[in-house]
């Protein structure tokens, strides 16, 4: 693999064409206009400043490989002798379709097509095209130079080949991959993180707790590095909203979206970007006070997130390894969700998974027939020595 196009030069598609010329590949940018474009350059040239500033990159390096990010408007032209593109423009399936039937014309025989969606189905990207076989999905986090982990998504009619190929590549740019064996929305992490944002921001909704209350909670007993409705704000909670739709779609009342959230994203208050969200980030970043933490329910946290990863399980989405290795190095959580059940006990998280469904009878609560049949089978985690994993 030699030469490689990104198609959209936002920060995710500029981030994504460094690492492709760090790895010592060629690669074209493309996007719409040229100003567009110039300042991708510039964003490109710039971090890779900052990269020699630390230490981690050469001058001789950076200059190298800056020169191998080519920039233009002409989509045919970038991808006619590349063997590799990722798509990276807005999460808006019908553009995707319409690139990737460009795409497919524009490119070589042998070119894989990745798409870098968050939350759309790679089945319906690849029937845009009349290589099914060579579509996959490549989601990157933000910002992928920094962030250790790429899903690797497989569609219905994604090859082993391009699987395994992706999965070389990603390892190539220096990332870690999860391999997503289905096509479903949301992939791994933004299943694990939207059925926790959803089920505390129902929580606030009903007056169970206060924002404040959930997010010292997850931050100081849980561990996590932001709280709830922190990481909703700092993703931007217009994108937090369309993933949410999203999955909503895909897995109804499981995953309903809460109205504090639609309320939000109506009103422009996008979170930090904008101002304004479910906090002010114009007075500077959340304080959120310690002596909160433990006023919400930690277990309820855990109980949705594990029960999220049991149903990936279950429809044989991911390995357990795969959905730890992802939610770790997506989130940084110092524990995978399976992990963790299997430390806390996995009888006690269906035991929580039961109490709150008892008193709420909301599906998000409703406990995956893969947990029923651990603790039937006394698979109850690491003190029997056989849960979610196998213990000596």
């Amino acid at each position: 693999m030699k030469k490689a196009a990104v198609i959209g030069a936002g920060m995710m598609g500029h981030g994504i064409a460094q690492l492709f010329a760090m790895a010592g590949l060629d690669v074209v940018l493309v996007d719409v206009n040229e100003e567009i474009l110039d300042k991708a350059l510039k964003e490109i040239n710039w971090s890779l400043g900052k990269l020699v500033e630390k230490g981690k990159l050469t001058d001789e390096n950076a200059k190298k490989t800056f020169l191998r990010v080519k920039a233009t408007t002409n989509l045919e032209d970038a991808c006619k002798d590349v063997d590799f593109v990722v798509e990276a423009v807005p999460e808006n399936l019908e553009l995707k379709k319409q690139v990737f039937s460009r795409l497919d014309k524009a490119s070589p025989n042998h070119t894989i097509l990745a798409t870098n969606t968050s939350s759309l189905s790679i089945t319906e990207i690849a029937n845009a095209t009349q290589r099914p076989e060579k579509v996959v999905g490549m989601h990157f986090f933000n910002p992928p130079v920094l962030m250790p982990l790429v899903e690797v998504v497989k569609g219905e009619k994604t090859s082993d080949e391009t699987v395994e190929t992706t999965i070389n590549l990603a390892k190539r740019l220096g990332k870690t991959p999860a391999l997503v064996k289905k096509d479903v929305r949301g992939f791994i992490v933004n299943r694990i993180l939207v059925s926790m944002f959803t089920d505390a921001c129902h929580a606030v909704r009903r007056g169970e707790a206060t924002m404040e209350m959930v997010d010292a909670t997850i931050k100081y007993k849980a561990g996590l590095p932001m709280g709830a409705f922190e990481l909703a704000d700092y993703l931007g909670l217009d994108i937090v909203y369309s993933v949410s739709k999203v999955m909503e779609e895909a897995y109804g009342e499981r995953a309903k979206v809460c109205p504090l959230l639609e309320q939000l994203v109506k009103e422009g208050k996008f979170g930090q970007k904008s101002g304004k969200g479910f906090y002010d980030w114009t007075v500077g970043r959340p304080r959120i006070p310690f002596k909160l933490a433990g006023k919400y329910d930690v277990e309820r946290v855990y109980a949705v997130s594990i029960n999220e990863a049991a149903w990936m399980v279950y429809e044989d989405v991911a390995d357990p390894q795969n959905i730890d290795t992802a939610v770790k190095l997506g989130t940084a959580w110092a524990q995978g969700p399976c992990e963790l059940a299997d430390n806390l006990g996995i009888d006690n998280v269906l035991a929580k998974l039961k109490e709150l469904y008892n008193k709420y009878g909301e599906e998000v609560y409703k406990s995956c027939p893969l947990l029923e049949e651990y603790v039937g089978k006394g698979w109850l985690g690491k003190k029997t020595k056989r849960g979610f994993y196998t213990y000596e």
